[in-house]
């Protein structure tokens, strides 16, 4: 039995030298499962954040997930679907450098209602007729 410490920032096929004494030595060569949450690329690493619609148009403050807890997003008024809002040092920690972490990297998904009320047909419909005369 041998108690291996692995340093932070490892990845799929980092080499871990262990010396085994009396010349002997190993290598372990890693494999990481992957996360249900984030993706990793290098260092940084890629979320998604499900949005209210309303939140989107208006803007709102947002938790997001990072590996430390979760922060506060600041979104602002007519953000996009699929717009990415970059947190630095949100990230992994880099394979031998000590207080560098990479980014994370938020994907806004929009999430459009569903089983609107008469109420909110309404609204909407208002709000279509108001951005059709906008546009004349």
């Amino acid at each position: 039995r041998v108690e291996v410490k692995v340093p932070p920032g490892v990845d799929t096929g980092s080499r871990i030298h262990v010396p085994m004494g009396e010349g002997g030595e190993l290598y372990l060569v890693v494999k990481l499962r992957s996360h249900d949450r984030f993706k990793r690329r290098g260092a940084n690493l890629y979320v998604e954040l499900f949005l209210p619609m309303v939140d989107a148009v208006l803007g709102s403050q947002q938790e997001a997930p990072t590996l430390n807890g979760k922060v506060i997003l600041t979104i602002p008024p007519e953000t996009q679907n699929g717009q990415i809002f970059r947190l630095r040092n949100k990230g992994m920690p880099y394979l031998g450098k000590p207080g560098r972490y990479g980014d994370l990297f938020v994907t806004v998904k929009v999430m459009l209602p569903s089983n609107l009320s008469e109420q909110e047909r309404l609204l909407f419909k208002q709000l279509r007729a108001t951005r059709v005369g906008e546009e004349s």
